[in-house]
């Protein structure tokens, strides 16, 4: 797991020295992604500087070091990720003449690609990975990414040079960097909480799609090429679908399941994972657990607020498991402490507030292990979303009313404030009764105060208007606005999880993970999201992922295997923090700053009188808006420090 950057200049007039400056600036800037040891390559001739932050995970030796050059001398390389099968690869290359220095998947990737091309070498990887190969033949840079996109990779050509790397900040060190904000972005981080692929921040810049292979040249359009995508594997799995028994089924995830842990076990440094105590995380340490011949190191987080707090759950089923369990304390203090690092940590918006613990847990495990497994992609492959659980009940028992009768119900709601909710919901046994009890009813009435074909939409957007927010922005149109490209999905939910999988996993999930654990310099790997396991889960009939209204039904039964029922069968829980009353107490004076008219303007927001009305109901307690304010919130910090 490392970081780079690097550049093509068109037109310049640098030497060498100059090139190896420019791109060692670069590199310093993402020393948190390899603190290990740092390489340049420059090519005064071409214009071209590649420079690379190690964190040594696989051959600590130089021989593991980048910009690694091929055997053949014609391709150069830097590289960001893992390449779990590179022992097959490497030996199907051996077995043809092929020679290697050291044993490390950088030099196996490199040598693949030399021999049978990128595309090849992407079809047959398995793995997170994001990289750029300059071909000194032919003058090309390629640039690549992961099927999912676990790892990260901004690109930008202009008329001056080709730009790219694994964070925002290298890129803005190049002279040839235009800052200008993308509007369009802000409206849709505004709907979303992330700025959405391809788009970035700033005009210049896109996000490179997962799955996809763009190649880039002087005077020439880029050159894309996707080498899978997750429409072709739904439709593919929907022309191929699986008919197992439920034992069968569970079997055949649990091997794979198995396979995909234990080839992101292998590494040369060590190793733990993330254990919040859920269904997803539990399964990933119960198999690790599973192919160790020791304890597997295991880190959680405990919070101050009980509502916010699993880790009795994760200490539970720790010694079950028999892991060697870590667990930190985190305060409020500890949150505030790395809110304003934020902006730095992220590059562009984002405002998942779960960003905080995930880095301080992150922080936590670094001072043990230098990688850790962690359980994300649970919930959008075998549908565990609390949406997606609502939606089948108002499909049954709201969705299935006409439309006067559930506004008339919408209206009957909003009769009480939220607060007037909550004190009602005092009534309801405690361990049956949802947090926010009155803000979740008046989300419910905003569900059902409309036509069905909104739901989704509803249920992750948090500013409804962005386009009103946002001076010159219209919001960009996403796969959510757009379709589905045709797929004959077997219900509103298989949709949901398509669109949750290509559009909130990627960009927001997959970013939160790799930058919250990459500025503490820790290694996160994720195998629930290996493409094996993805393929499969498509191929599975709905019935063996939600049944009797519980979502991953043949997941439970992989940990059942492992785990008592008892230790895991509980309402699930995400990964929050209490932004509600931190706002309200010591987060006070740092948002009032933030959400004055004239710094609101400054970040580009229309319409804040309607933010600071917000503001106001949630001061006072009338309503809960904590999620559309820390939206706000994080823009106009990230606007502030990132000024041009």
């Amino acid at each position: 797991m490392c970081g780079f950057a690097g550049f093509v200049n068109f037109r310049t007039d640098m030497d060498q020295g100059e090139l190896g400056d420019l791109a060692d600036r670069m590199g310093r800037t993402i020393k948190h992604r390899g603190p290990d040891s740092k390489g340049i390559w420059t090519d005064a001739g071409k214009g071209v500087g590649l420079v690379f932050r190690r964190l040594a995970i696989i051959d600590l030796s130089e021989a593991g070091s980048q910009p690694m050059v091929s055997h053949c001398g014609r391709y150069i390389i830097v590289y960001n990720g893992e390449i779990y099968n590179f022992p097959e690869l490497r030996s199907k290359l051996e077995s043809g003449g092929v020679s290697f220095r050291g044993h490390s998947d950088t030099e196996v990737l490199l040598a693949h690609i030399a021999c049978y091309g990128v595309r090849k070498t992407c079809d047959l990887s398995i793995g997170m990975f994001a990289f750029a190969v300059w071909d000194r033949e032919l003058d090309v840079m390629t640039l690549a990414r992961d099927r999912v996109g676990i790892k990260p990779l901004y690109w930008g050509q202009s008329d001056k040079a080709i730009l790219f790397g694994s964070e925002l900040k290298a890129l803005r060190q190049h002279p040839a960097f235009d800052p200008e904000i993308n509007r369009d972005a802000v409206a849709s981080y505004l709907r979303f909480t992330y700025v959405p692929g391809p788009l970035s921040i700033y005009k210049s810049i896109n996000k490179l799609e997962p799955g996809t292979i763009v190649t880039l040249k002087c005077d020439r359009d880029p050159q894309f090429e996707t080498y899978w995508s997750l429409e072709n594997t739904i439709i593919q799995a929907k022309n191929n679908p699986l008919d197992l028994s439920d034992f069968e089924a569970t079997d055949k995830l649990e091997s794979l399941l198995a396979d995909a842990i234990g080839i992101r076990m292998h590494a040369d440094v060590p190793l733990g994972a993330f254990l919040s105590g859920g269904l997803d995380s539990s399964t990933v340490v119960a198999l690790m657990q599973a192919q160790s011949d020791k304890p597997v190191n295991t880190y959680t987080i405990a919070f101050d607020d009980p509502k916010y707090n699993e880790a009795a759950q994760a200490k539970t089923i720790a010694a079950h498991l028999g892991t060697s369990h870590t667990e930190l304390k985190m305060t409020a203090r500890d949150a505030l402490d790395v809110i304003p690092q934020l902006s730095s940590m992220y590059d562009e918006p984002f405002s998942d507030s779960s960003q905080i613990p995930t880095h301080i847990v992150s922080r936590l495990t670094r001072q043990h292990v230098t990688i850790s497994l962690s359980g994300d992609g649970g919930d959008e492959l075998f549908a565990g979303y609390t949406r997606y659980l609502a939606k089948a009940q108002y499909d049954r028992i709201l969705f299935a009313q006409p439309a006067w009768l559930r506004q008339m119900l919408a209206i009957a709601i909003r009769t009480l404030p939220p607060r007037y909710w909550n004190n009602l919901g005092e009534f309801i046994p405690e361990k049956r009764r949802p947090t926010l009890f009155g803000d979740k009813l008046y989300k419910l009435a905003r569900m059902i105060d409309g036509p069905v074909s909104e739901y989704y939409q509803k249920a992750v957007s948090h500013w409804d208007n962005p386009d009103n927010m946002v001076v010159g922005g219209s919001e960009y149109q996403t796969a959510m606005h757009t379709g589905s490209s045709g797929i004959a999905f077997s219900n509103a939910i298989e949709e949901m999880q398509y669109l949750d999988t290509k559009m909130y996993m990627t960009d927001d999930i997959l970013t939160k993970v790799d930058r919250a654990s990459m500025a503490a310099s820790l290694e996160a790997r994720v195998p629930l999201l290996d493409h094996r396991i993805i393929e499969f889960a498509w191929r599975l009939p709905f019935e063996q992922k939600i049944r009797k209204g519980r979502g991953k039904f043949l997941l439970r039964e992989v940990l059942y295997r492992h785990v008592p029922k008892a230790l895991v069968d509980r309402p699930k829980a995400g990964f929050a923090v209490p932004i509600d009353s931190w706002l309200r107490g010591p987060l006070r004076d740092w948002a009032q700053e933030l959400l004055t008219p004239d710094a609101m303007h400054r970040a580009g927001l229309a319409n804040t009188a309607e933010i600071t009305r917000k503001w106001d109901e949630h001061m006072s307690g009338q309503r809960n808006w904590q999620y559309h304010i820390w939206n706000i919130l994080t823009l106009v910090a990230w606007s502030n420090e990132n000024s041009a």
